[in-house]
């Protein structure tokens, strides 16, 4: 072979191995997970579980101690207000006597019959001596019309008449007195009530204060009641609000008119709701972790018309997003593409503030960015970056201004 050919031969190898060592040790391009900046709405909200409720709770309770009857009325049935009777109250049996009371109250009845007896056996006396005085006084007075008689005499008989009336109208007195001590007597010897027509009158009926439904039969069964012994809970299902206990601190954020959505209740679309009251005292509640937290209710009103929610009912749960502030054009990054300025780098501009990657032919670009609001997944940037332009999102340890970087599918 010429010396020349061999030469070429051998620098072509060369060149060939030289070729391939600069491909082995190039830098490749590192996968990265990239996002676009974009302009859309954007909206911050403080997001819990909630629970429906009835606005307004009827409790029906016992006017008077007495007999209930079994309540024929089961949670869910409709009621009218001012008809529909809700329970009838009865009064209660005497209780039943042994041996030595029952003979003591027949004693009792022996003395009272006695005892009328012996008022009407004064009355007819205290009624002759009335008759008597009656007419000693006619006698006196014809006598003193006549001239027989003296001024003296007539007072005298007119205070007899006087007294003897007196004494036969406190006798009528005694004798009704004995006949009510005899009836009383003889009521406790009553067993058992007679149950006729004339019983209707004594039984009282509870009606409906409501338009609305049955929520709870809290004393279904028969039963001695004393007054004041709930009995129902009635409300109206139709008539809901949404209560939703959150951190206290994200409650000072929260104000009366703000919107809420109503999301995940069973439903084919969110419901809305506007936060009418936030309450002012908090409460304490563990959390899933047991760690104690201040929470405080938040209480909303529905919005959407109540054919959208027919299914809806009372302590129902739903998720909620109570809404803080809400912008329909704003530049949104995702969260995850920002990442902390530190000054321990040695930077210049590394001052604690915030930055992102630009992907730009291929390289990444460091950026500092100035953000605004936050929500869990996007963010609002003011300033440093263009709808349009690719961000890395998740950005690792070995990601560094300028190196090359290769999108994942």
């Amino acid at each position: 072979m010429p010396v020349w050919l061999r030469r070429a031969f051998i620098g072509v190898v060369g060149l060939a191995i030289l070729a391939a060592l600069i491909w082995a040790f190039r830098p490749t391009p590192v996968p990265v997970d990239t996002a676009l900046v974009r302009r859309g709405a954007l909206a911050v909200t403080v997001d819990e579980d909630g629970r429906t409720r009835i606005k307004e709770r009827y409790v029906v309770s016992s006017p008077l101690g007495g007999r209930l009857r079994r309540i024929q009325l089961d949670p869910g049935d409709p009621i009218t207000e001012g008809e529909t009777v809700l329970a009838v109250i009865e009064p209660t049996d005497p209780r039943l006597l042994d041996a030595r009371e029952r003979a003591e109250a027949e004693a009792r009845v022996r003395a009272a019959t006695a005892a009328v007896r012996r008022a009407d056996a004064e009355r007819e006396s205290a009624r002759a001596a009335y008759d008597f005085a009656e007419d000693e006084l006619s006698r006196v007075r014809e006598m003193l019309a006549r001239g027989g008689g003296t001024p003296r005499e007539l007072e005298q008989q007119e205070t007899n008449h006087r007294t003897a009336m007196e004494a036969f109208r406190a006798a009528r007195f005694a004798e009704e007195i004995a006949a009510f001590e005899l009836q009383l007597a003889e009521s406790a010897l009553l067993l058992t009530r007679a149950d006729d027509g004339g019983e209707a009158a004594t039984r009282f009926a509870i009606t409906a204060p409501i338009s609305g439904r049955v929520l709870r039969v809290l004393q279904e069964s028969v039963a001695v009641v004393q007054p004041g012994t709930p009995l129902l809970e009635l409300g109206n299902p139709a008539d809901l609000e949404v209560v939703v206990d959150v951190l206290s601190t994200d409650a000072v954020k929260i104000r009366p008119g703000q919107d809420v959505i109503i999301e995940h209740w069973g439903g084919p679309r969110p419901l809305e709701a506007v936060v009418r009251v936030v309450e002012p005292s908090a409460f304490t509640k563990i959390s899933a972790l047991g760690v104690e937290e201040q929470r405080v209710n938040v209480v909303a009103d529905f919005v959407s018309p109540g054919e959208e929610r027919t299914t809806l009912g009372d302590g129902f749960r739903v998720e909620t997003r109570i809404v803080l502030w809400r912008s329909e054009d704003e530049v949104v990054v995702p969260s995850s593409a920002l990442f902390r300025r530190d000054p321990a780098f040695g930077v210049e501009d590394d001052d604690g503030g915030w930055a992102l990657f630009v992907v730009d032919a291929g390289r990444v670009q460091r950026r500092p960015v100035t953000i605004g609001r936050q929500t869990g997944l996007l963010t609002q940037v003011l300033e440093g970056v263009t709808p349009g332009e690719t961000v890395l999102v998740h950005p690792s340890d070995s990601i560094a201004d300028g190196i090359r970087v290769a999108p994942r599918p």
